[in-house]
Parts: structure tokens; C-alpha cells; sequence
């Protein structure tokens, strides 16, 4: 079959060249960096390590967090924030969830107020329980419609090997998401406008708190049937929290919610699931995590969603186990025999 050329109608129209600033050099950014420079875009590329970022324009790749994946030519790695800022229209945010405010307050300056910005990291801020637009939003004192939040099943070597991939980006103002999603949407990439940005952002962190329970679960042996009712269990739980909070349930349902849920409880390279994997074989949180290069977020969302669920009133019980295994004295064995000891209620 003859490939439809890039006017048929119902393809993406090629984007137009944006000057596009990726702040966060870890393996999600810089994902998205190589996908908006195979875009056609002009990509900088900033990270917090200056070193790191000089062994990056020399080699052309990012050895330490996404290696095997050559830069495209319009992609720069940039030491200076205020060049990697300066007179960018589209600005990404990958930095790691327990960083973000830091990060922002030490560089927010150099933002322009007329650059969409994007948030791609999926955390909620403990003890505020900000989501992470609402954090830059408070750092950088712009309105929280003017900031983006991109989530959705995505493992960062997946999408830099080219294979398809489809995510959410949740948008209150409807002109900006369709200039930013028609900017991202190229070859493996496709991006679906979502209005309900609470949804997106709460599906996106709250999946993966069941996805260190699915880990423990697969850790402990206990098979597929388990792993199953887990991952609908804790769908339910999220929703449940994401609807009191003020999201849409049918976003719970998709890309950003189920989509990025069945991924990350099932996927080899769920960092979240590898911890629980550890903790289920025995392991101590500080033994599963010791030595791993990049940011597990459900270690640290569980916090947060455990508060929001008591600010709330909703009963979370898979993440409630999971704090405790996590940061009580609560064994594995023990947190799946109490969710099975827990009195019987309808389905709904």
C-alpha cells in the first residue's frame, strides 16, 4: 500500500520550526528532546550537571541516562540555562518531581511569558500536594491555564527507538494544546488534547504507586491473577481520589490513566515495578533503590498521595499498604494478606 503523503487528510500537517528548550537532561527529557528535534525543531537541552552536559556535546548522546541514542543534528546539549531559555517558544519540563521547585526558583527567571510550557514529570508535591503544574505555576507566578501537562504510556527508550507511542496532554486553554500538540505529534509520536488537566496530571502520578504494588506483587511470586486484580483495584482507587479532586473520570480511562497504569505495573522497563519487584524479594527500599541512576516516583508519590487521600476522605487501601511496607514495619506477605482481609463490599 502506497504510504499517504503528509496532506492526506487526517495526517498531522508537518509542524513548523520552534525553538524548543528541554529543562531536564534524564532519560524522559531527553527522549523528548530527540523526538522534537527529529521533529524539525531546534532543540537545547539543559541539565543541572554541567559535566555531564560537556560529555554530551562531545559524544553527541547521553551515555549516562538514555545511551545507544545519537543526538540529531538540531539537537544541542546547553550548560547555560538563559542560552537554553533564550527566545524558546516551547519550553518542556522533565525535571525529576522532588527537584522541580529548586530547579524552577533557581532559573525561572529566564523564562519568557509568552513560551508554552510543558510539564512532562508525573509527581505530586508532599506535604502541599501541588501537582506539578500547580508547583510552576506557585514558583514562577503564571497562571496554571498557561502550563501543559504531557503524560501517557512512555517509556523513554521506547520512544527514542521510534516505536509508536501515544500520550495525553492535558491543556485548559484549547489554542495552546493544539499548537503544542501539533508541534510534538511526528513519526512514532502522537499526542491527544485532554481539557481535563487535574485528571492527567493525578492518573499520571497515582499509577505509579500500584505499579511499586504490582512490582511487590510480581516479587512475591503470586502470578497473574494477582497482578490483574491489583492493577483494576488500584485503577479504581485513583479514581476515585483524581473525581473528589475535581478530574473527569473518563480520563482515568485513558491514555494517561489506564494506558500509562497497565505499562508501568507490567512493563520490564518500569522503574516503579523494579522497586517493588526488590522490596517483594526481600529487599529493603534502600536496597532497591541504592544505585539507580534514575528517579523511581512512586517511592516518593506514595507520601503524598497517602495525604491527599486523608485530606480528602477516600479510602486508598493498595497505596496505604504500599506506604506502609514502604516506611513502616509492614512486611510484604503481611500487606497483601490485610487488602485480603479487609470486609467485603460491592465491586462499586
Amino acid at each position: 500500500m502506497q504510504e499517504a503523503s503528509a496532506t492526506t487528510p487526517g495526517r498531522p500537517v508537518p509542524p513548523r520550526q520552534l525553538r524548543v528548550a528541554v529543562i531536564g537532561a534524564g532519560s524522559w527529557g531527553t527522549a523528548l528532546a530527540i523526538q522534537a528535534s527529529r521533529a524539525g525543531h531546534r532543540v537545547a537541552l539543559w541539565g543541572h550537571d554541567a559535566a555531564r552536559t560537556a560529555r554530551m556535546l562531545k559524544e553527541r548522546t547521553n551515555a549516562t541516562y538514555l545511551p545507544g541514542f545519537d543526538f540529531p543534528p538540531g539537537l544541542d546539549p546547553v550548560a547555560d540555562v538563559a542560552v537554553a531559555l533564550e527566545g524558546a517558544e516551547l519550553v518542556i519540563s522533565a525535571v525529576p518531581s522532588r527537584f522541580l521547585r529548586q530547579v524552577w526558583a533557581g532559573i525561572g527567571a529566564a523564562l519568557h511569558q509568552d513560551a508554552h510550557l510543558v510539564s512532562a514529570t508525573k509527581g505530586i508535591e508532599e506535604d502541599s500536594g501541588l501537582r506539578m503544574t500547580e508547583l510552576l505555576s506557585d514558583v514562577l507566578e503564571r497562571p496554571p491555564r498557561s502550563i501543559s501537562a504531557l503524560s501517557g504510556p512512555s517509556f523513554a527508550r521506547e520512544l527514542a527507538q521510534g516505536f509508536p507511542t501515544a500520550v495525553a496532554l492535558g491543556c485548559e486553554d484549547p489554542e495552546a494544546a493544539a499548537e503544542v500538540q501539533q508541534a510534538l505529534s511526528h513519526g512514532p509520536l502522537r499526542v491527544y488534547r485532554n481539557r481535563d488537566l487535574i485528571g492527567v496530571e493525578l492518573a499520571g502520578a497515582l499509577k505509579n504507586v500500584i505499579a511499586v504494588a504490582a512490582g511487590i506483587v510480581d516479587g512475591l511470586g503470586l502470578g497473574t491473577n494477582s497482578r490483574a486484580a491489583l492493577i483494576c483495584r488500584g485503577l479504581k482507587e485513583m479514581a476515585e481520589l483524581a473525581v473528589r479532586m475535581g478530574a473527569q473520570s473518563a480520563t482515568l480511562m485513558g491514555l494517561a490513566g489506564l494506558g500509562d497504569l497497565v505499562l508501568t505495573c507490567t512493563g520490564p522497563l518500569s522503574r516503579n515495578r523494579g522497586v517493588g519487584v526488590a522490596i517483594g524479594e526481600g529487599r529493603t527500599l534502600e536496597q532497591a533503590t541504592d544505585g539507580m541512576q534514575m528517579v523511581a516516583e512512586g517511592v516518593v508519590t506514595v507520601r503524598s498521595a497517602r495525604q491527599l487521600a486523608q485530606r480528602y476522605g477516600v479510602e486508598m487501601p493498595i497505596t496505604e499498604q504500599v506506604f506502609e511496607v514502604l516506611y513502616g514495619d509492614l512486611s510484604p506477605r503481611q500487606a497483601i494478606d490485610a487488602l485480603l482481609s479487609r470486609r467485603l463490599v460491592d465491586e462499586w
